[in-house]
């Protein structure tokens, strides 16, 4: 564990704290209970009055780092709120209908299970931004921070009836009947396990699920959005749900065992609520990773594309500039402005299988119908901590020339996981074996450039 010393050094390095989804890193190494309490101090100090909304998903490591967490704001003079395991957009929803004046979410998302991370929430639900974060990290590195003393230490509270709360939205939020629907659920391990047995049992479909046998250790291990393939080997023609670690994402499964993504999943909602007049202003917001079959889904309908740079964070800011309701991610992140604030893929699912209820058609065939997807290969490549795509000059040349051969029936994208040291190579073509080749060819670049040998 790293020690006050190690705490010190890591406070006054210039680089930044927080990356693009909070604080993150291998928990009791990286992400330490000392730097999880400091980072507490630092929000609550920036907070007049609470209280602050906690909650955590599954890792081993959730309860040691809230707690400490929780003792950073109390030693600020801010109460804590503990909702325990709870999926992002549960404790989202809560910080912004309780009354809290900050909340944060104490996961890894789609990481595994060694890893953790902290993000903080404004009292609205949403993200907090960029500059807000440096607010936070500012605080942190200041040797000012606020240090009540006797009856001015707050303390910590349990809510016990959060947890129905949102299961309670998340019902109401519901359309149509989903008793005819078949399900099938993979939780992940994840924040999720309860709730989504929970939720679509109450609004009566018939549901079977996977990865509700948390132990840890086990969260997002070979399953759950990350691992698709293990609910589609088993959904048996069903309509699967497969959400992460902390469940603000959805991919889903179709009868014929086809994974549904994220852009899938917007392309579908985007064209029925335009049908019935809910699409917002005729506008989706995007990020640079959705398929060009999207793009020109969204174009045939006549529905206005606004595109960002990846993470819902900048989704939703495009959002409220642009008066957007719809908006996401590939990855299977989606925001429902009327809604939320941030990823729920509980509300993402509900959302889809209303389509599916209020259509009467099956999954497969909205799939079929909304888009034709661009083969499409995304490559993770391990890299080195501090890795620098700009110090890779041989990859620029390869992807230059590459671009070139593909002309328009094609497009490569290659970009620094904010959240992890992994350099993502997404390569679109006309062709799976050319997408293939292309970004076999470009991974093998960055391996050997900035590779974690």
């Amino acid at each position: 564990m790293a020690s006050a010393s190690q705490l010190r050094s890591l406070l006054t390095n210039e680089g930044r704290i927080f990356g693009t989804d909070g604080v993150r890193g291998v928990a009791n190494l990286e992400l330490t209970a000392d730097l999880a309490l400091a980072l507490g101090r630092a929000a609550g100090t920036r907070l007049t009055v609470g209280p602050a909304l906690i909650g955590r998903d599954t890792r081993r490591s959730g309860e040691m780092l809230s707690l400490a967490l929780q003792a950073g704001f109390q030693s600020s003079g801010i109460d804590t709120v503990d909702v325990g395991i709870m999926p992002a957009g549960g404790i989202s929803h809560l910080t912004a209908t309780s009354g809290a004046t900050m909340g944060a979410v104490v996961s890894a998302s789609h990481n595994p299970a060694p890893d953790n991370g902290i993000k903080f929430l404004g009292a609205n639900g949403a993200k907090l931004t960029d500059l807000e974060e440096d607010e936070i990290e500012k605080t942190l590195r200041s040797p000012n921070a606020r240090i009540p003393t006797g009856s001015g230490i707050a303390t910590r509270f349990q809510d016990a009836k959060a947890f129905q709360r949102y299961v309670n939205f998340l019902a109401s939020v519901a359309r149509y009947s989903h008793r005819e629907l078949n399900l099938a659920i993979d939780a992940a391990n994840g924040a999720a396990f309860k709730a989504a047995p929970a939720v679509f049992g109450k609004l009566r479909a018939n549901v079977t699920a996977w990865g509700v046998e948390p132990d840890g250790n086990n969260i997002n291990l070979d399953c759950g959005s990350t691992h698709p393939e293990f609910l589609a080997s088993r959904a048996g023609g069903r309509i699967g749900l497969a959400f992460d670690g902390d469940a603000d994402r959805l991919l889903a499964i179709d009868e014929d065992g086809q994974t549904v993504n994220g852009d899938v999943i917007m392309a579908i909602i985007a064209l029925a609520w335009k049908e019935q007049e809910r699409l917002k202003n005729n506008v989706v917001v995007a990020t640079v990773m959705s398929n060009l079959g999207f793009r020109q889904a969204m174009e045939g309908a006549g529905i206005e594309l606004i595109t960002t740079k990846v993470g819902d964070r900048y989704v939703l800011e495009a959002m409220q500039e642009h008066k957007a309701v719809l908006g996401g991610e590939q990855s299977g992140h989606v925001i429902f402005l009327d809604k939320a604030r941030t990823g729920d893929g509980l509300l993402t699912a509900i959302r889809l299988l209303d389509v599916v209820a209020g259509t009467g058609k099956e999954l497969r065939t909205l799939r079929k119908e909304a888009m034709v997807e661009f083969p499409q290969v995304l490559k993770n490549v391990r890299v080195g901590r501090g890795a620098k795509l700009e110090a890779a000059p041989h990859l620029w040349e390869a992807v230059r020339q590459a671009e070139s051969e593909l002309g328009d029936d094609g497009r490569i994208l290659i970009r620094a996981s904010g959240t992890e040291p992994v350099v993502r190579v997404m390569v679109e073509a006309s062709s799976q074996t050319a997408a293939s080749d292309y970004a076999d060819r470009l991974a093998e670049l960055v391996d050997h450039e900035l590779g974690d040998h």
